[in-house]
């Protein structure tokens, strides 16, 4: 199942024409010496695993009448989804989290990271490239290579990347890449030969360049990156862990498993990008609410993938749907095999398709809230993935044999119409989430 890499990448654009296997082993040894670039980053989560803090859940963590964390939605907007308890006793009587207050903690975490580095104005502070003299042409050479991958992979993001400052477009042409190259572990030419361990040796590999000891010229750009801005790990290993669950797990029981699940692969992204992104510094929404946001809108545009790709992914013995509610329409995973539309499958769609739009709606509050620069390609994606929702509804919801395209001219519609929003004034009426 193709990850959602970012938020801002148009449906058609995803490839697996980057082989993971490229490395530059050579350039690898010469950007060992970039230790000192991550020195801030690693203190600043040292800081944090020693620092004890209060927390304080939202109403939606502890309500088992109210939805995820990142949806605001009340009892009355719930539509026909089956509540879960945020609270619930495993086999050993011991009471285990759900999805959702897993997600909400590394929302908590990451947002926590980006207030420490606010200046009194609002605005992010951020830190200035320390690589050792000599290598910072090495470095800039790594960055002008990730920009050339997504010039060439993600067009759209690309062009969008264009207006923010060079600092944020560099590192999230960074991000991009290593999420893409995750991505291929279990999506690409090779990933037939991927086994835990080699997820394990990633996870590894990661901690490393967090810590200043970058394998490669991709690696040394994000290790370059999580230096500069308030950018946790937890979401880089999150992501990796959604790669483990693609190659162990075909089958969701219910939507909190699928929840948790879209957040590993593309929820993620969000929290990764927001800090590089920029909050707007005039924006009165708190820092949990815009996190939230992108979290929602990266949920949103997975659950729109998997809906879009049923039928490819019966193909290969996968479905990506809630097993009870499937249940519940009066299906079965025989039915989604066989791929006969029927009005069962109609109505089980229009619930699934309502679902995500409720994250969209959710989304699109948050993204008013971002730098100005950043909210064009945020906008773009968000427009772009929605009408795939409308794509389906328009192939009569048969998403076995077509596949919801959204054709160039809509697309070409799409990106004026996102860039009106996204120079449109704000309310700033986000609502917030306090903090303990």
């Amino acid at each position: 199942m193709s990850t959602v890499l970012l938020w801002v990448i148009a449906p058609a654009e995803v490839s697996n024409s980057l082989g993971f296997s490229e490395s530059f082993r050579e350039g690898g040894r010469q950007f060992h010496n970039l230790r000192s670039v991550n020195r801030a980053a690693s203190s600043r989560n040292g800081c944090w695993k020693q620092r004890e803090r209060k927390r304080r859940w939202n109403s939606c963590s502890l309500n088992a009448d109210l939805k995820y964390a990142c949806l605001g939605f009340g009892p009355e907007d719930s539509g026909n989804f089956p509540v879960v308890s945020s609270l619930i006793a495993n086999p050993a009587g011991e009471i285990a989290l759900t999805s959702e207050q897993k997600v909400y903690d590394v929302v908590l975490k990451q947002a926590a990271l980006v207030k420490e580095q606010l200046r009194p104005n609002g605005t992010l502070e951020v830190m200035q490239d320390s690589a050792v003299p000599g290598s910072l042409h090495l470095l800039n050479e790594a960055y002008d290579r990730c920009g050339e991958v997504c010039a060439e992979y993600a067009k759209t993001f690309y062009l969008g990347t264009q207006l923010m400052t060079p600092e944020r477009r560099r590192a999230i042409w960074a991000i991009y890449v290593w999420c893409r190259r995750t991505d291929e572990l279990v999506d690409g030419p090779n990933a037939s030969h991927i086994t835990p361990t080699a997820l394990d040796r990633w996870e590894l590999r990661l901690e490393d360049l967090f810590t200043g000891r970058p394998y490669d010229m991709f690696d040394a750009a994000l290790s370059a990156t999580v230096a500069k801005f308030p950018v946790d790990i937890q979401p880089f290993k999150d992501m990796i862990e959604g790669m483990r669950m693609d190659l162990i797990k075909s089958r969701y029981m219910n939507f909190d498993e699928l929840y948790l699940y879209c957040y590993y692969v593309a929820g993620t992204v969000g929290l990764m990008s927001v800090p590089v992104m920029g909050i707007a510094p005039d924006s009165r929404a708190t820092t949990e609410s815009v996190y939230n946001a992108g979290l929602a809108l990266g949920t949103a545009n997975q659950l729109t993938n998997i809906l879009r790709d049923v039928g490819e992914d019966a193909r290969r013995g996968r479905i990506y749907l809630p097993q009870d509610e499937l249940a519940q329409a009066g299906l079965s995973d025989e039915d989604i095999f066989t791929g006969r539309v029927t009005d069962k499958w109609r109505s089980f769609m229009k619930n699934q398709i309502k679902r995500a739009r409720m994250f969209f709606q959710e989304a699109e509050k948050g993204v008013t809230e971002l730098n100005q620069a950043s909210r064009w390609p945020v906008f773009a994606s968000l427009l772009l993935y929605r009408q795939i929702l409308d794509e389906i509804e328009a192939n009569d919801y048969d998403n076995f044999t077509k596949r919801a395209h959204v054709s160039k001219a809509k697309k070409l519609l799409a990106l004026p119409a996102a860039y009106a929003r996204s120079v449109m004034s704000s309310s700033r009426t986000l609502s917030g989430i306090t903090m303990g």
